[in-house]
């Protein structure tokens, strides 16, 4: 039985979600940071930030991730497949990469509308579980 190495430490996966990054930045011109993270909270990979934000940020995310998880599961609606958190100046999305244990996390700037930064967030998390789907085929 061989053991599954975890996302933030498997170049293979990191390459991925460097590839997604470096897209979805391409596609969407009011995105000011991404990140990939596992749902225990490691960066994967990020545009953007410094190490330390970058670090940072995927234990709030992975937290965040966790509660919305909860509260639905609470309320009986199912899995929590997106979270977005409005400020003044912007917004972040996160959505979980389906089927794998990672998140999205994304910051657009208020110039941006919601459903067009969430509809390239739900791409680049489609495109992520794809990557990662054919490299374990």
């Amino acid at each position: 039985m061989t053991e599954q190495v975890s996302a933030h430490k498997d170049p293979v996966v990191i390459a991925f979600a460097n590839e997604v990054l470096d897209g979805f930045s391409d596609v969407c011109r009011s995105l000011r940071y991404a990140t990939f993270l596992t749902d225990d909270g490691f960066e994967v990979a990020s545009i953007a930030g410094d190490e330390k934000q970058n670090r940072r940020v995927a234990s709030m995310a992975s937290s965040m991730q966790a509660l919305g998880d909860a509260v639905a599961k609470d309320l009986r609606i199912g899995g929590a497949e997106y979270i977005i958190i409005a400020a003044e100046t912007g917004y972040v999305i996160q959505m979980r990469v389906p089927e794998h244990a990672m998140v999205l996390a994304a910051h657009f700037d208020a110039a941006e509308t919601v459903g067009k930064a969430l509809s390239v967030v739900r791409l680049a998390a489609s495109n992520m579980r794809t990557l990662v789907r054919d490299k374990a085929a």
